[in-house]
């Protein structure tokens, strides 16, 4: 795998960062011990990262899950559980892979590669709406869209993109049009945006779906690492909320 663990502290301040929490709060905690931190936030999230665990949100709900361990709370159904008064919403459960450093293979034949946004309705609209949401490219800044080579009637068949992440992390997504699934492709296009976030200074994330299978083939063909993962459920407004 290509991820040096003297790295981690970086992933580490990230989260800090994005979840707010106090500083040096991952990187000094003990391990195996359970960091809670109250949030006005709608949204109760739990991440695991190698040995350091976080639960933040509403602190009525920090309190009730005090009783559960970490492998229950890594639990999606678990979670809905807990946040059935508060009308918890699943946004489920994603494995956490990192890079900060990957293998340049480099293609057999040309590759034409587009860093314009003009492609991305086009590819999107040859996807599922579910992927397209799930991928949500609209998101992500940096685009690198594989494009057919015919001239004039070039297309796209997959882009992958990165967003960073607390200026630390590269968020990336990728999105291939179904007719070039299986391919190669997805995953030439996810190690071309991958490779540009390296050299850009920062370090790789990719988010998948636990029950997503070609997603988990994507990050460990590409040589990422696991580190974790992440549940997340969403709450209905204060003042909407049955307690």
């Amino acid at each position: 795998m290509t991820f040096d663990l003297a790295s981690a502290p970086i992933v580490f301040l990230a989260w800090e960062r994005g979840l707010q929490l106090p500083t040096d709060s991952l990187l000094a905690g003990a391990d195996g011990t359970r960091i809670t931190h109250p949030t006005e936030t709608e949204t109760l999230t739990f991440l695991r990262l190698w040995d350091k665990s976080v639960l933040t949100g509403p602190a009525p709900l920090l309190k009730a899950a005090e009783s559960l361990d970490d492998d229950e709370l890594s639990d999606h159904a678990t979670m809905l559980r807990l946040t059935r008064d508060f009308g918890g919403r699943g946004l489920g459960t994603e494995a956490l892979y990192y890079a900060d450093d990957l293998e340049l293979h480099q293609p057999e034949h040309t590759v034409h590669v587009s860093t314009d946004e003009a492609p991305i309705d086009a590819l999107e609209a040859l996807c599922p709406p579910d992927d397209v949401n799930d991928v949500g490219l609209a998101r992500l800044a940096h685009k690198f869209t594989i494009m057919t080579s015919g001239e004039p009637d070039a297309g796209p068949l997959a882009c992958s993109a990165y967003g960073e992440y607390q200026g630390l992390l590269a968020h990336l997504g990728t999105l291939v049009a179904p007719e070039f699934r299986r391919q190669g492709t997805g995953r030439l296009a996810t190690s071309i945006a991958a490779h540009e976030a390296l050299a850009a200074g920062l370090i790789v994330q990719f988010q998948a779906d636990i029950n997503n299978a070609p997603a988990h083939a994507l990050a460990t063909g590409l040589g990422l690492s696991v580190a974790g993962l992440q549940t997340r459920v969403s709450l209905q407004p204060h003042q909407n909320r049955h307690i």
